[in-house]
């Protein structure tokens, strides 16, 4: 199914969840990432109805079927070829096989749901939703200007922020110093190299191991996605 017209064109999710505190708020989230939502408090129900709204994706609640694995193939087979996100407690070995890479382990943070939306979204032809990017685990918020890793909230400075956006807007690509002095603080700041030096080695500390900036000897720095 194509996205609303008049929205942002990201793509239309179904959600099945048990709980509906949680399905809002996983609307409420989706939606304000330029997601059309249609609500299925049934999850037993949600083969037929991802049969009859033909989404982009689902987010399926695995949480309460005595049959997950059943009740996953069974809603993957009315979606396809939308991909499945399982929303699940801790499960065992043969189901984590079934499921593969595309689950969220409950209790989860609504921007780690959102961003499994946009992964899972990747190479089926709909765009990511405007003002989120990613980098592996991280997680850029343009909008609301919020970065995560993972479910881990990272505090930036406004500087940090907005030289992390440059190089995720830009994966890929090698920029010098100079370069990302001009991204990120403007042409004519004044601010020397050595200013972009010690905002991404504070960058990388923030982010931790799954870092994604790396330097390139004698040029500078790129963001490898």
């Amino acid at each position: 199914m194509t996205a609303d017209p008049g929205g942002p064109g990201a793509g239309v999710v179904l959600v099945a969840e048990h709980d509906p505190a949680v399905a809002e708020l996983q609307r409420r989230y989706l939606a304000r990432e330029g997601f059309e939502v249609e609500i299925e408090p049934d999850p037993a129900a949600a083969p037929a109805t991802a049969g009859r709204a033909a989404p982009d994706v689902v987010v399926l609640d695995l949480s309460v079927s005595a049959l997950p694995a059943d009740l996953y193939r069974r809603v993957a087979d009315a979606a396809a070829p939308a991909p499945v996100i399982a929303v699940t407690g801790p499960v065992d070995a043969a189901l984590a096989r079934v499921l593969g890479d595309r689950r969220v382990e409950r209790p989860f943070a609504p921007r780690v749901l959102v961003g499994a939306v946009a992964e899972a979204l990747r190479g089926t032809g709909i765009p990511e939703p405007p003002g989120l990017l990613h980098a592996g685990p991280v997680a850029l918020d343009t909008r609301g200007r919020s970065a995560s890793v993972g479910d881990r909230r990272v505090a930036l400075t406004v500087t940090e922020f907005d030289l992390l956006e440059f190089l995720m807007g830009n994966p890929g690509r090698v920029f010098t110093r100079e370069q990302l002095l001009d991204a990120a603080w403007g042409p004519g700041a004044g601010a020397g190299s050595r200013t972009v030096d010690v905002h991404v080695a504070q960058l990388r500390a923030k982010l931790g191991e799954d870092n994604p900036i790396r330097t390139v000897r004698g040029v500078g720095y790129v963001l490898d996605r």
